[in-house]
């Protein structure tokens, strides 16, 4: 059986100072929970965080990295980087990294191959948009991208690659997938693995949902065949919040 991955993505908030204070106060609210916890934080934060939760159950992601061990990439950071200050997981391809910065699918990729390479583990994001949601082109998007993203690994790094399914008009609108679409959509990526990679391999791939969840419907969602835990935005920030999601 499949655990719960529930994951906070703090996007660009919050200060050292500001992370610790956090830590402080949300490490006891999750530390009897039965579901594996993520809190991914800017860049500057992070040594701090691994610090601080040193001994908890709580782990600590970035956000992005760079598929280059070193080089002429002014700010960025490698997978090597991450390694060397104990972080455990890092975000690749998140929808405003797509829109914003001109990440595509390839570059997913060999961020993905990257982080294995430095023994990291990616929390990877596909999702359509509102538009291609329309035109009843969700299924053909999301299966693509979840097969680009995949392309060279080893049925190993598939199944220790976490998916995050997020609808991108979903995130930050406070608009939700219904339980039953996104299940069924997590569904489809899951099918898509299948294909490639095996019955066994996809039964075993962690895919979150990520979308304006929230303690209120945190349940509902997680109480479905597919879903596997959350990437969650917005209420990740206030601790209380966050470890509701987390003891739903």
């Amino acid at each position: 059986m499949r655990k719960k991955v529930i994951a906070g993505n703090w996007k660009m908030n919050k200060n050292p100072e500001e992370a610790k204070k956090y830590l402080e106060e949300f490490i006891p609210l999750v530390k009897d929970t039965s579901a594996e916890v993520i809190l991914c934080a800017p860049y500057l934060d992070l040594k701090c965080m691994v610090k601080h939760t040193n001994g908890s159950n709580v782990k600590i992601g970035a956000q992005n990295m760079h598929w280059e061990e070193t080089g002429a990439y002014t700010g960025e950071i490698s997978g090597s980087m991450l390694k060397s200050i104990g972080v455990e997981y890092v975000i690749i391809g998140h929808s405003e990294r797509r829109g914003y910065f001109a990440e595509t699918d390839e570059t997913v990729n060999k961020k993905i191959k990257a982080a294995f390479a430095n023994e990291l583990k990616p929390i990877v994001c596909v999702g359509e948009t509102l538009e291609e949601r329309e035109q009843g082109k969700t299924k053909e998007v999301i299966t693509a991208q979840t097969r680009l993203a995949l392309e060279g690994l080893t049925n190993e790094q598939v199944e220790n690659t976490i998916i995050a399914y997020e609808p991108i008009w979903a995130i930050g609108t406070g608009k939700t997938a219904t339980s039953e679409d996104a299940n069924n959509s997590i569904k489809e990526i899951r099918d898509e693995i299948c294909k490639i990679y095996g019955q066994m391999t996809s039964e075993r791939v962690i895919i979150q949902y990520g979308g304006s969840v929230k303690p209120t419907n945190a349940k509902e969602l997680f109480n479905t065949s597919d879903i596997d835990g959350a990437l969650v935005g917005g209420a990740s920030l206030k601790p209380e919040d966050f470890a509701g999601i987390v003891n739903y």
